[in-house]
């Protein structure tokens, strides 16, 4: 029976600690039951799920001071769900998806860990024509431009979920997609914008990524 690692780390917002159990490293594997594998997620890319990269930290600490007052948020591809449960903490109104089987039980134990309530939910592919999440005031994500196959699927998502008024915050590492996507939005009707972070002193390495912004107002 194969088994993973994990490991856990404490990471500081300001004056707010959040606890999170991650995968010990890339290298941990298990799928006895074949359940990611039927969903096409293969050995070498299913840890990726389980570790905090750069670009989720930096969607962290952005999530930190991003407004929450009324505004109903969906994080993309959440992973490990680091901006998820900063946002949780914070006692916003947050739903995060990932289309990897084990992402969904993570984010229950990290939410535990930390002592706060459940975060919703669900187990989506961008492909999944129908889903339960509906429609959202912000939409936010990291790293999800891993392929050039994504663009399309990942902006129709969005899309798809996006309120009639919504701000759209990706943080983009740099593996040369988001030009392309940030076109198929526009094309879709949102305003677009891209920056630096602005403080980035809690990673270990400079970010080379962006910040990509889209905001769409049909009201």
């Amino acid at each position: 029976m194969s088994t993973f690692r994990v490991r856990y780390q404490t990471l500081e917002f300001d004056l707010s600690d959040i606890h999170v159990r991650t995968l010990r490293d890339n290298q941990q594997f298990s799928d006895d039951e074949n359940e990611a594998l039927n969903l096409g997620i293969s050995s070498a890319t299913w840890p990726l799920f389980g570790i905090i990269w750069p670009s989720g930290e930096v969607l962290a600490h952005l999530m930190y001071t991003h407004n929450i007052d009324g505004v109903r948020i969906l994080e993309v591809g959440c992973g490990i769900g680091l901006a998820s449960l900063v946002l949780n903490h914070r006692h916003a109104n947050i739903t995060a998806t990932d289309y990897h089987p084990e992402a969904g039980r993570f984010l229950s134990a990290n939410v535990l860990l930390n002592g706060d309530r459940p975060i919703p939910f669900v187990r989506t592919g961008w492909q999944d024509g129908e889903t339960s999440l509906g429609q959202y005031d912000c939409i936010i994500g990291s790293d999800l431009l891993y392929e050039r196959s994504h663009v399309d699927m990942l902006a129709d998502f969005i899309d798809c979920h996006a309120a009639p008024d919504c701000e759209v915050i990706l943080v983009d590492p740099g593996r040369g997609h988001h030009a392309v996507f940030s076109k198929k939005m526009v094309s879709l009707g949102y305003q677009h914008s891209q920056s630096k972070p602005l403080e980035t002193s809690y990673l270990v390495k400079p970010f080379k990524g962006q910040v990509l912004s889209y905001h769409r107002s049909k009201i």
